[in-house]
């Protein structure tokens, strides 16, 4: 985002009333403004809300609208909803939400008095009557959706049964000039006034030998955030939060961060109390664990902050951004020696693998259980050891038995490797801050910030599953593609959906075509569609088919896709078949695709009255490849702009000219475009709907909505592009509103370009609707056909400056013969259909099962491509084996090895 900080026009005490139209209005109550960024917690909102309208917190309820539509609240109740909200305002200054609950706050009911609030009030508002405008929908042109949204009714009882946007006549002026822009919320395990969990670096299921129950964890004291402008607070370093932390820090500790919208401030992440439960270790674990940042437990979930403990210990940095590697230097001093208390053992390994990465040497955990914890230095002989366990008199975990000097001079670190777990947690931390992270990025990083040397394997894998934490699992997701096909077709009435499974239930094709694409398509756009492909870039490597028209400003317009387990013709045809299904349209249209897919025998098998014609863009691709020298002439750099002017020449004539000029520069050029069926792409041969001027590839759409999530387990991929399907089609709605052309911008100003050029000209009346029009040339403009002898109107929809002088000197008007496609209604009729939001779908079982009312889909077990590698040639001689010799390592002859020599030495 551009803009770090959205503010929020808070109304409560008012009423929702529908207007006639269907939209809705807010009378009454009053109305403040709260500053929220992208980090601010829900609960943290609520919390201001309640307390500022004087509100029950657990009754409180917090709705605002979709820009642009006055008709539907969405109900905020979570972290990721209060996200979505901020990213579809996009770079909008302001939004409206409105406040709904039984009177009555009671903060010491909440029992959170230590909780630090990430909200900022701005400023009041009163407004002063109501107002059918909402101005959210002053922002949806740039509002950027990326998940679902579930619309809900007010669950206030006050309010009407029919919900309505509203926004107060006052102006709220963003602040300017202060000095603390938001506050990042903190973020910690606790219960929350509602009893909801909110989440840490938690993991979501513990082990049977440290047996915490979380869910019963409470805040401890946690670090008061800075939220005055003219003081700084010093940063707490807590010795018993995670390796994780130190990229959390960069981010999270208190400090001044300065950006696009003034200095904000960046709030401590709180650390809260972990229930410690005894329980014995399995006994058939014997093998000792080498552990140089965290145990590695493989029962162990995430690693996990401790609690904020005065027995712990903790430093004043003097630096309010602490870098990684004083934060790392400060964990020197995290194992004291012996007497060392602590308030659990997961406390004191946490300390103690810090403990290991600041001081460079790797440990080995002999003992390890909830009751003890012995560890030796990985290197053999070294003297380095220490012993801590639970003592029931000071009910705390304590050091009994510590050697703090090592004898292996450093040998163990030269073989370090860190942990599953706490490879994941460092992992999970980078990708929250970008999602692209490259392997090579995170392993120089890591290396730069602990000091520890990873190879390119063990931090793919780490990624692969820190985005299976972050994001879900890729396998699961495939289980709710029935669910989602049946909310999305429930909230979409008329709208294609079909998902289909092999025999034994492994995914094969899905396909999605929304009602309001298809309505567009059918009354809005000309009868042609672009057939294209782009990969998912998933695990399971699934391909994206796509048919995208184009609308009446030569703007890409989406009309369905489908997901398939791979390209072939079976589900082209597949695909076309459910087209057909969905634009049940008398028109023939005109399909273009790329010429090496060989598309166009599945296209005429599905649709016997179609055009067909190859892709201007591929051909354009294509022909750059296999441009091979000598060049002459012109050179090289002259061939595509030839190249895509014998596309465009409409007449035979002008092809062969360009065709020559080619054959004089590259006479192979000239064999390679020769070859290619003229009919099939050249606009003198061409018999179907033009579309030559399409030079682009109509593809990219698709393809950079992928990009932008191409780590995202399906359901999120398919709910992405769902949403992008949306906005696109809400914001050129909102954009064809304003305009006051009769024709679309980019027709308009084409038909303008025309019109100097019929100036002079000499028209000749032959009859009503026959002229002869004098230039250069001599052309003959037929009116009743809309054709000219140029053939320049029939080619581009619009009159020529033949046709134009015609329509000068007999008073006609010229719009009466455009195309219709290319008028300004005919494009808000386009798109005059919105795509509906579709309900969260819940996430899978925790186990991984299904419910038993849940059909199963299983990923398709689809290989990798083949690549495109050389078979590996031999050098040898025929008869001779490429095999290396054996050598023995004991007399250094060939022919055995050590085992075997029987060599006397």
């Amino acid at each position: 985002m551009a803009r770090g900080k959205l503010i929020l026009i808070c109304q409560s005490g008012g009423e929702f009333v529908t207007n006639e139209d269907g939209s809705m209005s807010y009378t009454g109550g009053e109305a403040h403004a709260v500053d929220i960024n992208r980090e601010t917690l829900f609960d943290d909102l609520k919390l201001k809300l309640a307390e500022m309208w004087n509100l029950e917190y657990k009754s409180l309820s917090i709705k605002y609208f979709l820009p642009g539509n006055k008709q539907t609240l969405i109900t905020l109740s979570n972290d990721k909803d209060l996200k979505r909200m901020y990213d579809f305002h996009g770079s909008s200054v302001t939004a409206d939400v409105f406040a709904m609950g039984r009177t009555g706050f009671d903060r010491e009911a909440l029992n959170n008095g230590n909780r630090a609030c990430g909200i900022k009030l701005a400023e009041t508002v009163t407004p002063i009557a109501a107002c059918t405008t909402s101005a959210a929908a002053c922002h949806a042109a740039t509002a950027t959706p990326v998940a679902t949204y579930t619309t809900a009714a007010p669950s206030n009882a006050n309010s009407s049964t029919s919900p309505e946007a509203i926004t107060p006549l006052a102006a709220v002026p963003l602040p300017g000039g202060t000095p603390a822009d938001s506050v990042r919320s903190v973020k910690a395990t606790a219960k929350s006034p509602t009893g909801a969990i909110i989440n840490s670096n938690l993991s979501s299921a513990y082990t049977a030998t440290e047996n915490l129950d979380a869910a019963n964890s409470s805040p401890s004291g946690s670090v008061a955030v800075a939220t005055d402008a003219t003081a700084h607070d010093p940063t707490i370093i807590d010795m018993c939060s995670t390796p994780a932390d130190t990229v959390k820090k960069r981010r999270r500790t208190a400090s001044w961060k300065i950006g696009a919208n003034g200095p904000a401030i960046v709030a401590v992440t709180d650390y809260v109390e972990e229930k410690r439960k005894i329980t014995s270790r399995k006994k058939n674990i014997q093998n000792l664990s080498i552990a140089v940042v965290a145990d590695d437990l493989k029962q162990q979930g995430d690693i996990v902050p401790c609690e904020d403990d005065s027995n712990s210990s903790l430093f004043l940095a003097s630096s309010n951004d602490v870098p990684p590697d004083k934060l790392v230097e400060s964990w020197k001093a995290g194992i004291v020696g012996v007497g060392q208390e602590f308030k659990s053992v997961k406390e004191f390994r946490d300390a103690l693998q810090k403990y290991a990465i600041a001081h460079r040497f790797m440990y080995r955990l002999k003992k390890n259980d909830t009751n003890r914890a012995s560890g030796i230095c990985a290197a053999q002989g070294c003297s380095w050891r220490i012993h801590a366990s639970w003592d029931s008199s000071s009910q705390s975990f304590r050091i009994k038995k510590m050697n703090k000097s090592h004898t292996c001079g450093g040998e163990s670190w030269k073989s370090a490797h860190p942990s599953k777990n706490w490879l994941v947690s460092i992992i999970k931390e980078k990708l929250r801050d970008n999602p692209h992270h490259k392997p090579k990025e995170i392993a120089n990083s890591i290396l730069k910030d602990f000091g520890i040397e990873l190879n390119y394997t063990q931090v793919w894998r780490g990624i692969e599953d820190a985005r299976e934490q972050l994001l879900g699992s890729y396998k699961e997701a495939y289980n709710q593609l029935p669910e989602l096909c049946e909310k999305m077709a429930e909230a979409n009435a008329g709208s294609f959906v079909k998902l289909c499974t092999a025999e034994d239930k492994r995914f094969q094709r899905l396909f999605i075509s929304f009602h309001a694409s298809i309505y567009g398509f059918e009354n809005g756009c000309r009868p042609l569609l672009f057939l294209d492909t782009t990969s998912l870039k998933s695990k399971y490597h699934e391909i994206l088919l796509t048919a995208t028209a184009l609308d009446g400003d030569d703007g890409i317009f989406p009309v369905a896709f489908a997901i398939v387990d791979s390209e072939n013709d079976d589900n082209w045809q597949w695909f076309l078949e459910q087209l057909r299904s969905a634009i049940s349209t008398s028109r023939s249209i005109t399909f273009v695709s790329d010429r090496e897919k060989g598309l166009k025998k599945v296209v005429l098998a599905v649709f016997h009255d179609a055009g067909y014609g190859y892709s201007i863009y591929h051909l354009m691709e294509s022909f750059k490849k296999n441009l091979k020298g000598p060049f002459h002439g012109d050179g090289r750099g002259s061939l595509p702009g030839t190249f895509v002017a014998a596309a465009q020449a409409v007449r035979l004539d002008g092809f062969r000219m360009c065709t020559e000029q080619i054959k004089r520069v590259s006479s192979k050029a000239y064999d390679w475009v020769m070859q290619i069926e003229p009919e099939y792409w050249t606009n003198a041969a061409f018999k179907a709907e033009r579309y030559n001027h399409i030079t682009v590839n109509v593809a990219e759409l698709f393809t950079n909505w992928i990009d932008e999530v191409r780590e995202l387990p399906i359901i999120q991929k398919i709910e992405v592009l769902r949403s992008k399907m949306m906005e696109l089609l809400h914001t050129r709605q909102i954009e064809a509103s304003r305009w006051s052309t009769k024709l679309t911008p980019s027709k308009e100003d084409k038909l303008h370009e025309k019109t100097p050029k019929a100036n002079g000209l000499k028209v000749l009346i032959s009859s009503d609707t026959l002229f002869e029009v004098h230039d250069d040339l001599i052309n003959v403009v037929d009116i009743d056909k809309w054709e000219c002898s140029c053939l320049g109107w029939k080619a581009t929809g619009l009159p020529c400056h033949h046709a134009i002088a015609v329509f000068n000197s007999t008073g006609r008007n010229v719009y009466d013969y455009c195309s219709g496609y290319f008028t300004a209604d005919s494009f808000r009729l386009t798109y005059s259909e919105s795509i509906n939001p579709v309900s969260a779908i819940p996430k899978p079982l925790s186990d991984g099962k299904t419910a038993l009312d849940s059909p199963q889909v299983l990923p398709p077990c689809t290989s990798r491509p083949p690549s495109q590698h050389r078979e590996p040639t031999s050098t040898k001689p025929e008869g001779e084996s490429n095999k290396r010799p054996v050598s023995c390592t004991r007399c250094k002859e060939l022919g055995h090895n050590k085992s075997t020599c029987k060599a006397d030495l």
